[in-house]
């Protein structure tokens, strides 16, 4: 159905990204339409989705203190940590276009696509594998360590907001705030990158 729509696994040769993001976005509903759930009580909750909204645009500044916190603590008590020396995503932000871009796809991808596959494991984790909490814990771990490209420091601080933000969907069953606060927390994080290397 996908390659008749002219969307492929492959581009170039490799797998394509948004073509995984996808296929994996749908398999979450389609599990839980196969369980009698609705995506939308699952990911949405019964809370307003302005208030939501507005809460997740606050909780990008605690995200990003909580980021620069854990990070410039690492420096200074575990400095072996920062095992590489510039993040290899500073490389795909040349110019204002490039982190603009760049932009676009950290909020589908991080900001949407990975809180939706964050609710959806804790979800599955309340329901079936031992509890939110646990859940929690887990999937933080696996979320800090997807990220061990970026250097040990950026494991964890990353695990730290994975659990944050799957705190936050647990406490109020809805990924409008984790999604606005990680696209945020993505956003800004590119917009340092990119005035950092022209200054």
């Amino acid at each position: 159905m996908f390659a008749f729509a002219g969307f492929t696994p492959l581009t170039n040769g490799e797998l394509s990204f948004g073509y995984i993001a996808t296929v994996l976005i749908a398999l979450i509903f389609w599990l839980l339409s196969r369980q009698g759930e609705r995506p939308r009580d699952v990911f949405m909750g019964r809370l307003p989705v302005g208030p939501e909204f507005r809460l997740g645009i606050g909780l990008t500044v605690v995200v990003f203190a909580l980021a620069v916190a854990v990070l410039s603590a690492t420096r200074v008590l575990l400095p072996a940590l920062h095992n590489v020396k510039e993040n290899p995503l500073q490389q795909l932000i040349q110019t204002p276009m490039q982190a603009l871009i760049l932009a676009v796809v950290a909020t589908i991808s991080g900001g949407l696509r990975e809180e939706i596959q964050r609710a959806f494991i804790l979800h599955r984790f309340e329901q079936y594998l031992g509890g939110g909490r646990v859940g929690l814990v887990l999937y933080s771990l696996v979320f800090g360590f997807g990220h061990s490209l970026q250097g040990w420091d950026a494991v964890l601080a990353t695990t730290i907001l994975g659990a944050f933000w799957g705190a936050v969907y647990l406490m109020r069953r809805s990924i409008i705030a984790p999604v606005v606060s990680h696209s945020g927390f993505n956003a800004a994080e590119i917009f340092v990158f990119l005035v950092t290397a022209r200054s």
